[in-house]
């Protein structure tokens, strides 16, 4: 608490009228920015648009006025509302409620013990394939609403698959403001955006058309004028005895809290240039989380859009995310029953366009166009995942794929026989060392490359004195591989044939010392040409003694 208050005196230090109205007119602009987006968002999640309306004013003040940074912008997000709407299809929007509860508190203890850090070492291809899933989860959501049909399931496999019984039968006027807003959305020149938001445009033509034209379609609903509805948590209903089921979505819920609040203050720390205070961002969130239910609002998170849109519209303080939920707490009361009457078609169509802008692109592109097959497993893993399962298990898959792709590229063994290059050494020697064979070893031995050795040189050697392992490329070796080596040795020893090693590393070392098989060696040397040597010698008195 002292941090952050000495944070807020350095941060209004100097704080004048000028700096006031540039706040000013960035959360103007944020505000502008999330409506449309709230209104979509709530809806998304198997609310209502309400409850978006209300997650984006609470998060502004709550999460907003105690983030970890000046410019992280909360509320309602497509990544949010595709986890919310397979939980609400199941437990109904009092399980959604208890579920964020849990995970505003599950968000809190990982600030406490500083789990934030962890995020860090999710791969970029891994986030990058969870946010292209997400997106289709979000785009796959929306097509009834975009084209006035009707689906069954509780996810999107079940939904999809039920257009096969239930037909597809698509409502003209329906589409029309679907499209419309799609078309809108594309055409829209970029330098209205700052001044004007593409999806605040393209609602308002929507609606205007809406009330112009004698056909009727769904229609967003009553907007009520207040921040506590009817529909929200109370502590005495809470459903005690169903709270176990609650738990894998709550971990999922601030998991994706924790990820994406902070990937949106990482990208946006560079933006700004001000650093983001993980742990607070956390505990901001998770008080958020917990307050929001009793509200009647959906999980919240950090938006990257939002977050961007504020500093690029010279965003200063703290005060930009509060008074972006002034407007629009200010909206919901004054535009409430124009609110109501937009198309869930239009919102469909910003949702659609969203979805397709939540794809990281440019990082996609680079990864065909350089045929990065390691980050295109990544990424392909990860998206299917996502959608098959949820974000827990996505994410786990996404992270244990990358590992096995880091093992399975990096675990390379190569193995070099050769025989003794007389030019390469400044000395003579007194026998010629035919049946001497080097093998050169380079990359870790363990349990992925045992045998591997064994194999080249029934392959490439037939008859041998003495082989002399040159380890100098060897960085590490674990139980296997040591293994390998006495086996090796042990049967060269049969065969009386001897081995030697050269150019071991300290770790690698130790390792064999670890495990006692020095004895198996006949000598462990700094380099081949000492090997060479010894073995001359060794040939030189073995020869005198007959």
């Amino acid at each position: 608490m002292n941090t952050f208050v000495n944070d807020l005196k350095r941060e209004f230090k100097g704080y004048n009228t000028q700096r006031f109205l540039k706040d000013l007119l960035a959360g103007f602009t944020v505000a502008a920015v999330a409506l449309p987006l709230a209104l979509a968002f709530g809806v998304s999640s198997g609310a209502d648009a309400a409850a978006g309306m209300i997650t984006a004013i609470i998060a502004g003040i709550v999460i907003g006025g105690l983030s970890g940074a000046s410019y992280q912008i909360s509320g309602p997000t497509g990544a949010m509302s595709a986890i919310l709407i397979g939980l609400s299809a199941t437990y109904g929007l009092q399980g959604v409620f208890v579920a964020s509860l849990m995970s505003g508190i599950i968000l809190m203890l990982a600030s406490v013990f500083k789990v934030g850090r962890i995020v860090s070492f999710i791969p970029s291809s891994v986030v990058t394939g969870f946010t292209s899933g997400i997106a289709i989860i979000i785009a796959a959501g929306q097509i009834d609403n975009f084209f006035g049909t009707t689906s069954s399931g509780t996810n999107l496999i079940e939904k999809l698959a039920s257009y096969g019984q239930l037909g597809f039968s698509i409502d003209g006027m329906t589409l029309l403001f679907g499209a419309m807003v799609v078309g809108i959305m594309i055409i829209w020149p970029k330098k209205w955006q700052s001044v004007f938001p593409s999806s605040l445009a393209a609602i308002l033509i929507a609606l205007t058309f809406h009330m112009l034209l004698p056909y009727e379609v769904k229609e967003v609903g009553a907007i009520p004028s207040t921040l506590l509805p009817d529909v929200r948590l109370f502590m005495d209903q809470i459903p005690w005895s169903n709270m176990q089921n609650l738990i894998m979505p709550a971990i999922s819920i601030a998991a994706l809290g924790m990820i994406e609040s902070l990937l949106c203050g990482a990208s946006a720390s560079k933006m700004k240039n001000e650093p983001l205070h993980a742990d607070r961002e956390l505990l901001a969130q998770g008080i958020g989380n917990t307050i929001l239910p009793f509200f009647g609002g959906v999980p919240a998170t950090a938006a990257i859009a939002r977050t961007s849109v504020a500093i690029k519209a010279g965003g200063q303080t703290h005060l930009v995310s509060m008074i972006h939920s002034l407007v629009l707490l200010a909206s919901m009361f004054l535009l409430g029953p124009y609110m109501s009457k937009i198309p869930m078609a239009a919102l469909a169509g910003v949702l659609m366009m969203t979805a397709w802008r939540m794809n990281e692109w440019k990082e996609i592109h680079h990864m065909f166009d350089k045929k990065l097959k390691t980050n295109l497993a990544q990424f392909f893993t990860t998206m299917i995942a996502t959608i098959v399962f949820d974000l827990t298990i996505a994410i786990f898959i996404g992270i244990l794929v990358s590992c096995i792709l880091f093992i399975v590229n990096n675990s390379d063994l190569s193995i070099s026989v050769e025989d003794v290059d007389f030019k390469r050494l400044d000395k003579d020697l007194k026998y010629s060392h035919e049946q001497t064979k080097l093998i050169y070893l380079s990359g870790p031995m363990f349990f992925a490359t045992q045998g591997k050795i064994k194999q080249v040189l029934k392959a490439s050697i037939t008859e041998a004195e003495a082989l002399i392992f040159s380890m100098r490329g060897v960085p590490s070796i674990d139980q296997n591989g040591v293994q390998e080596l006495n086996d090796i040795a042990t049967g060269c020893k049969k065969q009386h044939i001897r081995v030697i090693l050269c150019g071991v590393s300290a770790s690698v070392m130790n390792q064999l010392e670890r495990y006692e098989i020095l004895e198996s060696f006949d000598n462990i040397v700094w380099d081949a040409i000492e090997a060479i040597t010894y073995l001359d010698g060794i040939y030189h008195e073995e020869e005198r003694s007959i």
